[in-house]
């Protein structure tokens, strides 16, 4: 009986049109991009994972596509009252506007995501330091991630 719903599922599954985003035909288009330096601590977070899950290699040579971004940090404070003592949370908000042009500079398509990232205030400044660039590093790859999914989304309704 379980065989025949899970085979029946599948059957299913199948005749609605459904196929992965990546993998098969996408990979080579999007390893096909070249991804821009970006400035700045986060932007190398976001360049080097871009280019690792798109497949590319970061050179130039034999890329059809560019993916340039702009990244803009802003920093917002929040205190918290518990048990008599003060809480430091610092909530940053990454915002990474991206443009896809092809070999002549058209563009492609582009588009905005926002990543945040929290962390506390320790007593000691290096504690806090290291929590706050480990919190950006995951908001950078969240961002990646996000700006992965609309290129795939893209490629596909191009085909």
């Amino acid at each position: 009986m379980k065989r025949g719903a899970i085979l029946a599922l599948l059957l299913l599954l199948g005749g609605c049109g459904f196929q992965p985003m990546y993998g098969g035909r996408l990979a080579p288009q999007l390893a096909s991009i070249y991804v821009e330096p970006v400035p700045e601590r986060e932007g190398y977070e976001l360049r080097n994972t871009l280019i690792d899950i798109l497949g590319s290699d970061g050179t130039t040579q034999g890329k059809a596509c560019r993916l340039k971004s702009t990244m803009s940090p802003t920093t917002s404070l929040g205190v918290a009252q518990r048990n008599d003592a003060t809480i430091y949370r610092y909530n940053d908000r990454l915002v990474a506007d991206y443009v896809l042009t092809d070999a002549r500079g058209t563009t492609l398509t582009s588009g905005t995501q926002m990543g945040l990232s929290s962390y506390n205030v320790a007593a000691s400044p290096y504690s806090t330091l290291s929590a706050r660039q480990d919190a950006d590093r995951r908001a950078a790859q969240d961002m990646a991630e996000r700006i992965r999914l609309d290129l795939g989304a893209w490629f596909r309704r191009k085909k």
